[in-house]
């Protein structure tokens, strides 16, 4: 199908003349097939408005809308407590729609003239325009300078003036484009004795390797190239393969394989170390995904046809965890859940630190066992269980969506715009989402308990769920810093996705333990504002170094340390 097919509805009524219809108009073996696709649709349609909320949300992502955002899921006219027939304007003033109607008609005439104008004046949105000269922060700076005139001299075109440099230099950004790796071929010019066969040969430039037994060296940059394709953006060696030999500069598959292990094994020590950090976290946030790694499945095929009860599941767990003012993501691929990791990774922490507040999505699986948290749920899955009942319960989830969610985030955007401590946070919610919440909790619970909604059904499923987390779902109200959803690790995830529906699997527990360090390195420099490319190149360049102090070369330390280590060499 090229487009979506417009949805057409029809009642009992419309139903059964269409139906005459089709029998006098065709065949009667062409006329039971038709009518037999409609009354397969009114069955599936019948059955998903009874029980089967996923099926629904599916084909409403198939045929209907596909954000969750609030203006687009209920319809609303205005703001509450605006009577019918009116709308308010941009200066929130309630006005009368037949008024504002005749006020169209009389600038309806000068709108085609203005059109220009309010184009030119209206403010463009952030992040919708060109990007300026700052944005190119790994740009190349070449400076051009202005032959024959220098500070103090005259005026060249009024000679009485004297000319001074202005501090802001013009701009011209040249873009070109190169293969992902390139290459540079040295043509060494020789000489040979011809008696006693000496032979002399010109040297290098003093930044490449003069080893007579090497003859292709691949730079750290190239290293990299090929490390951010594979785990930062999803390419596969195959891909890279055949784009780079169209362009001349021959990239195998093995050699890109060779490569990334040749990277893994001189920066492994800063995963390590990236882990042991993370472990002491104030805030860590969990969820996982299923993947695929190919020894691990034969294994589990193997168990299956011994006889034994072991896990079936593949999974990459995605943890965030905020150490002061770093924000460090990790990647664990196998066969244990979010929760065995987050285990693991605590295993690491220093004693004496308090126990982490515990962010995951209320998961069978997702919370350590063997560890003290402060464990707290996502307020998102819990609203999306209401958002997939929008359509059959529309008062109810109006309530859930806009009264109580929707204000309760405003309550928090309100705490980020100001910049709030977490003690003015947390007070601050207290005050004006501790009530919104109490009056949700009544609500559930009369609800549940007045039997005012079947609890078998999707809405008493929706209303149970959020009951039996509430505690951990309203942890914001009485603990500092504890966040309201596990947005950050949800995003986090699709990194691994992104790369699972790109690459498929991994071949063996080797290459995914490899797949998880370079994206917890890549994904942690996205989220501090980090280079990554220089960072992955630069690390390179000092191995010795980096296994003797890895913890000198984290993402956000690790100039300062290549700065010193450059002046020391220096001295």
């Amino acid at each position: 199908m090229k487009k979506k097919p417009e949805v057409i509805q029809l009642n009992d009524e419309e139903l059964k003349p269409l139906m005459q219809r089709v029998k006098e108009a065709l065949s009667e073996e062409d006329a039971n097939i038709i009518i037999g696709i409609i009354e397969t649709l009114i069955f599936i349609i019948g059955k998903l408005e009874q029980k089967n909320v996923q099926v629904k949300a599916l084909l409403k992502q198939i045929f209907g809308i596909k954000s969750e955002k609030t203006k687009k899921i209920v319809k609303q006219n205005n703001e509450k407590g605006t009577e019918e027939g009116a709308s308010e304007n941009k200066d929130g003033k309630i006005t009368d729609q037949q008024d504002s109607s005749e006020e169209k008609d009389s600038e309806s005439d000068s709108s085609l003239n203005q059109q220009n104008e309010n184009q030119n004046s209206r403010p463009r949105k952030k992040g919708h325009g060109r990007n300026g000269a700052d944005a190119y922060t790994g740009g190349k700076i070449i400076h051009v300078p202005l032959e024959n005139i220098n500070n103090g001299d005259p005026c060249i075109k009024c000679l009485k003036g004297k000319l001074y440099k202005i501090k802001i230099p013009g701009v011209f950004i040249y873009i070109k484009g190169e293969p992902p790796i390139n290459a540079d071929i040295y043509k060494i010019e020789k000489y040979r004795c011809n008696l006693c066969g000496a032979i002399y040969k010109a040297k290098l430039p003093n930044n490449l390797p003069d080893d007579p037994n090497v003859r292709r060296h691949y730079d750290e940059s190239a290293k990299t190239v090929i490390v951010l394709l594979r785990y930062g953006y999803g390419f596969p060696v195959i891909r890279l393969e055949k784009f780079q030999k169209n362009v001349g500069i021959p990239l195998p598959a093995s050699t890109q394989w060779d490569k990334i292990e040749e990277v893994a094994d001189t920066i492994y020590p800063v995963f390590e170390e990236l882990k042991r950090t993370a472990a002491q976290g104030k805030i860590v946030y969990n969820d996982d995904t299923t993947n695929k790694v190919l020894t691990l499945m034969e294994e589990i095929e193997k168990e299956k046809q011994t006889g034994e009860k072991g896990r079936t599941g593949i999974f990459t767990s995605g943890i965030i965890s905020i150490v002061d003012d770093h924000q460090i993501a990790l990647y664990f691929t196998g066969r244990q859940h979010a929760g065995e990791n987050a285990n693991d990774l605590f295993k690491s922490r220093e004693k004496d630190r308090s126990p982490p507040i515990y962010m995951n999505d209320a998961k069978k699986g997702n919370t350590p066992k063997d560890t003290e948290v402060i464990e707290c749920n996502c307020n998102v899955h819990a609203r999306r269980y209401f958002v997939k009942l929008v359509d059959d319960f529309p008062e109810e989830c109006e309530y859930v969506i806009v009264d109580v969610f929707s204000k309760i985030y405003e309550n928090e955007r309100i705490t980020q715009k100001h910049e709030m401590s977490p003690d003015e946070r947390l007070k601050f919610h207290k005050e004006n989402s501790k009530p919104i919440m109490d009056d949700f909790f009544e609500w559930l619970n009369e609800k549940k308990d007045n039997d005012l909604v079947e609890p078998n059904s999707s809405l008493g499923k929706a209303i149970s769920y959020t009951l039996n987390h509430w505690d951990n779902l309203t942890r914001f109200l009485h603990v500092e810093d504890a966040p309201l959803d596990n947005n950050i690790c949800e995003r986090a995830i699709k990194i691994a996705i992104f790369h699972r529906k790109n690459s498929l699997f991994f071949k063996n527990e080797h290459g995914a333990y490899i797949g998880d360090m370079f994206m917890s390195l890549i994904h942690t420099c996205s989220l501090n504002d980090i280079n990554v490319f220089y960072y992955l190149t630069e690390i390179q360049k000092h191995k010795s170094e980096l296994f003797k102090n890895s913890e000198k070369f984290l993402p956000w330390n690790y100039q300062a340390t290549i700065e010193q280590l450059n002046l020391e060499t220096k001295n």
